[in-house]
């Protein structure tokens, strides 16, 4: 029997080596991959049906993971940030150079949460950076609370499934604007 400590170690490899990975966070199962690998980008915008200008979510365990990823912004807007994490809270800020196609949503936009869940944490700090984090569903279906019926709609996709509990949230993340603090979900 694997622990904890040993399954996330192993799910990290599997990012690592460009394979997609389903694990709890707040609220739901999320399939997520490193964002620098140009093909894990590809393989989860497709399985999700999702246009590559459309962007993906960022989930990192530190700050030092987000920082690079956005462009410098005013100290109120990164405070208004601050003050909801670690948390439940996405923020979308404009995007580094460095946050590949795919992964910038539209007018150059990065949406970035800083997680509280300790899996996502472990797994970001392991990698030191951020990790996509997209819900485990297939397109327009509810996203399954349960790792079986994860397994059996993503086996041939995802090559490590991280059987964890999910956090304490039953709503997915709320998505600000750090620039005017609109809300868009």
């Amino acid at each position: 029997m694997n622990t904890i400590g040993t399954a996330i170690d192993e799910a990290v490899q599997a990012v690592k080596q460009g394979g997609l990975l389903v694990y709890p966070t707040e609220a739901i199962y999320g399939l997520g991959g490193d964002y620098q690998q140009a093909e894990v980008v590809a393989k989860i915008l497709n399985l999700k049906q999702r246009p590559d200008n459309q962007g993906l979510i960022l989930v990192a365990g530190h700050i030092q993971h987000i920082l690079p990823l956005i462009e410098p912004v005013s100290g109120d807007h990164l405070a208004s940030a601050l003050a909801t994490w670690p948390g439940h809270t996405t923020w979308v800020f404009p995007a580094s150079p460095a946050v590949p196609k795919g992964v910038k949503g539209p007018g150059n936009t990065v949406a970035v949460r800083l997680s509280d869940h300790p899996v996502v944490v472990d797994i970001c700090c392991q990698l030191d950076h951020a990790l996509i984090s997209t819900s485990a569903n297939k397109r327009g279906q509810t996203t399954p609370t349960d790792i079986k019926t994860l397994v059996q709609q993503w086996s041939a996709d995802v090559a490590y499934f991280l059987d964890l509990p999910l956090g304490q949230s039953d709503q997915p993340s709320e998505i600000r604007v750090a620039e005017d603090r609109q809300k868009l979900r």
